[in-house]
């Protein structure tokens, strides 16, 4: 039962509730779990129908993106001073929504969160609104915004997935192709109920390939299961080594015990159940019969249309949830919406050629869960129909229109996955991602850090065998730089060698053919012409006389890493080497560089690099007055700007 309002708190998990680019009048929905505590703010979702009022559009959206066990718990809307005013009016839209989401008329009578951000100040007002019926909103007094919620998420949560490849075959009237939709809908309706028949079979299995035991395999089959149970007055079960009744048995049975703190944080690292969907048409009978074929011919001439359907969903359920429940009330219903979210989209092309759809997931920065989307690959990624439709989702998620995060690319792999560390393995070598996290502190005590936003790899000295020792080093950094924007999914080429960079700048008239196979420097400039013609992207470059100079460009340098967040190439001399980060105090001007040495030429061992100190931060000016920087050196910084795409 939900606390009353005197006594409620609001829980908000997200990192950002307030989206990007608001105007006065927004609304956004505020997305809950059954699962958690009432009142518990899991992400957000601008309503981008809000002004039509179309919210039968606005929840077909919502069913297709948010996975079952997350709803819609509320609305908030950024309004004027009248807080409890907005906050009403944001209820109302959210109970309308949930009606549509859930296709009743009926009242609902959930306590739901209705919320107001005041345009001048930024403050937020949260409020409770017991039943559909209240006139008045009942104002709540303790929000409580949550560290570490990702962690919350996925301790005491796992996903299952569910593929469901199918085709859907249906006949009609040659001569009365107007009935070709009843008869699809007819099609799709028989595959929903045979969904809950009695000899559906549900499989389930982790998708986790540990060292360890794997559990084997649980059959759950379909006249066990339970239908439209509320999810949140399920029991929850303890977990259990050995159970003998499958309907004790809870999801925790394929989630791993043994992670690490660092590896639940994310939807990517996440326990996974794997669900399997099959219809067991050999049951015995109680009574031995022959096999009977049945014919019904056809009153007229028909025609046959078979569709394609290629189902995909991902639910959240907690760990304690018992499986059949999980199964029954939450795989079961996504597959259900989802199929009949692709027979809205087939419906106009039934009698044309078929849309190639295709579901994928994501869980994009900044929102905790996974989300799924529907595209349509008829159209490549970088036509118009398709950014139409990533722009649509970057608004109402928030996220920025510069950074390609909801591409095919970006998509969550959600097959079998190896426990091991994630390196990649490039021209026969091992390379190490993201070196500098776990790095000691700068020792800029009121220092704030600005870093890299994004995976790289680390490129250095003798890797794959080729000796660039003495040479090689601003070759490495664009290498670094390069493997920063396919991590991204900026780009899809390799990582150059050596010689392809040489045979660039050859090709665009910057170097002689002697160039190619040479061992001669290249610095900013040469990075600069590559990174444009290989990948499109411009560069911005800073010049310093002396090393002593680059501290005074601290904040310029911070603000590139806050806006940009690619890493950047510093040269001196015959020296280069990549930046990552800037940790600045603006108060007394003490300031560290957070350097990667492509100088390196041990082994990819993570421990030997930060203990040598290839990668970490460096004082401008340390306790003995010395400087990393060379003030009698001139310095260039080679500062990669994003590419303005979706």
């Amino acid at each position: 039962m939900a606390p009353s309002s005197e006594t409620a708190t609001v829980r908000v998990l997200c990192q950002k509730l307030l989206l990007s680019g608001n105007q006065p009048g927004t609304l956004q929905w505020l997305i809950g779990s059954p699962f958690f505590p009432p009142f518990t703010v899991v992400s957000t979702f601008r309503c981008i129908h809000h002004h039509s009022l179309d919210f039968q559009q606005e929840s077909d959206d919502l069913r297709k993106l948010l996975p079952k066990g997350f709803e819609v718990i509320g609305g908030l809307i950024v309004g004027d001073s009248d807080a409890e005013k907005s906050a009403v009016e944001a209820v109302r839209a959210a109970r309308r929504l949930r009606k549509h989401l859930s296709e009743g008329g009926e009242l609902d009578d959930e306590k739901i969160v209705g919320a107001s951000c005041d345009v001048g100040t930024g403050t937020i007002h949260f409020f409770i609104s017991k039943t559909e019926k209240a006139t008045k909103l009942e104002p709540v007094a303790s929000v409580v915004y949550e560290d570490k919620s990702g962690k919350y998420l996925w301790e005491n949560g796992c996903l299952l997935h569910c593929e469901l490849p199918m085709k859907l075959p249906f006949y009609f009237p040659a001569s009365s192709p107007s009935d070709s939709k009843e008869k699809f809908s007819e099609a799709v309706d028989a595959v929903v109920t045979q969904f809950k028949e009695p000899c559906a079979v549900y499989i389930a299995e982790t998708l986790k390939k540990a060292s360890g035991d794997v559990p084997k395999p649980v059959v759950l089959r379909g006249k066990d299961l339970g239908f439209g149970a509320d999810a949140s007055n399920i029991n929850r079960l303890p977990a259990a080594d050995l159970v003998s009744d499958i309907k004790m048995l809870s999801c925790s049975h394929f989630c791993q015990n043994s992670k690490t703190a660092a590896a639940v944080n994310s939807a990517e690292n996440a326990d996974k159940i794997h669900i399997s969907v099959l219809i067991n048409r050999s049951e015995k009978s109680p009574t031995s019969g022959a096999p009977v074929a049945e014919y019904f011919p056809a009153m007229e001439e028909a025609r046959l249309i078979v569709v394609d359907l290629n189902l995909d969903v991902l639910t959240y359920a907690p760990k304690d949830l018992p499986l059949m429940h999980a199964v029954s009330n939450l795989v079961i219903p996504a597959l259900v919406d989802q199929l009949y979210s692709l027979k809205k989209i087939i419906l106009p092309y039934l009698l044309m050629e078929h849309p190639q759809l295709r579901i994928y997931h994501f869980n994009p920065p900044g929102v905790l869960h996974p989300i799924t989307t529907i595209y349509e690959l008829n159209y490549g990624e970088t036509e118009m129909k398709q950014v139409d439709v990533r722009k649509s989702l970057h608004l109402r998620l928030g996220l920025p229109l510069d950074r390609p995060l909801l591409r095919t690319a970006n998509a969550l792999d959600l097959s079998v996955i190896d426990d091991s560390r994630s390196n990649v393995k490039k021209r026969g070598s091992i390379l190490l991602k993201d070196v500098h996290i776990g790095i000691p502190s700068s020792g800029v005590s009121e220092g704030v850090a600005s870093l890299i936003q994004g995976s790289y790899e680390y490129y250095h000295y003798l890797q794959d065998g080729f000796d660039d020792s003495g040479w090689g080093c601003a070759y490495r950094s664009l290498q670094t730089i390069i493997s920063w924007f396919r991590l991204q999914h900026y780009t899809s080429i390799a990582v150059p060698s050596h010689r392809e960079i040489q045979q660039t700048l050859v090709e665009i008239g910057d170097k002689d053919p002697s160039f190619i196979g040479s061992r001669e420097w290249i610095g900013a400039i040469e990075l600069s012409f590559v990174l444009d013609k290989l990948l499109g992207v411009s560069c911005k470059i800073m010049n310093f006389r002396s090393g002593s100079e680059l501290p005074e460009k601290c904040r310029e340098i911070a603000m590139h890493f806050e806006n940009q967040g690619t890493p950047i190439m510093i040269g001196g001399g015959v020296l280069a080497y990549t930046l990552l980060g800037v940790d600045y105090d603006e108060g007394s001007g003490d300031c560290a560089f957070l350097i990667l040495d492509p100088h390196y030429t041990g082994s990819e061992d993570h421990k030997k690099i930060v203990n040598g100190g290839w990668c970490g931060w460096k004082k401008a000016v340390d306790s003995k007055g010395k400087s990393f920087f060379l003030q009698n050196k001139f310095y260039n910084l080679l500062l990669p700007q994003r590419p303005n795409m979706v």
